[in-house]
């Protein structure tokens, strides 16, 4: 993709990943199914994973995994609530944007 991807549309994106799965999801699978969508490193995503824990709308959980732990993500309230706010925003913009590359916006 050549636009580029903010801070705040890569939180998006995570919470939206981690909010499918109630009981949590580990951060190889975020990173896969994040990958699947837009392109971005491993090494970006993990940042957004602590912020997002930093700011209270995840938290974590080590669970054993094959001889190893595995670390956990789970949406918090916080994080539903920023979720919802994201989704709004994002449905806002899109459809200004569509408006305008459809011819919108000439004379309005």
């Amino acid at each position: 993709m050549i636009f580029n991807t903010g801070a705040a549309l890569l939180d998006a994106i995570v919470l939206s990943v981690v909010s499918r799965d109630k009981e949590g999801t580990y951060g190889y699978k975020i990173t896969q199914d994040v990958q699947a969508v837009i392109s971005v490193s491993e090494s970006t995503l993990y940042p957004v994973l602590r912020r997002l824990l930093k700011d209270g709308c995840l938290e974590s959980y080590d669970k054993e995994f094959q001889g190893r732990n595995r670390r956990y993500y789970k949406i918090t309230n916080t994080g539903i609530v920023q979720l919802n706010m994201y989704k709004r925003e994002w449905y806002e913009y899109t459809l200004k944007i569509n408006k305008l590359f459809d011819g919108g916006y000439q004379n309005d």
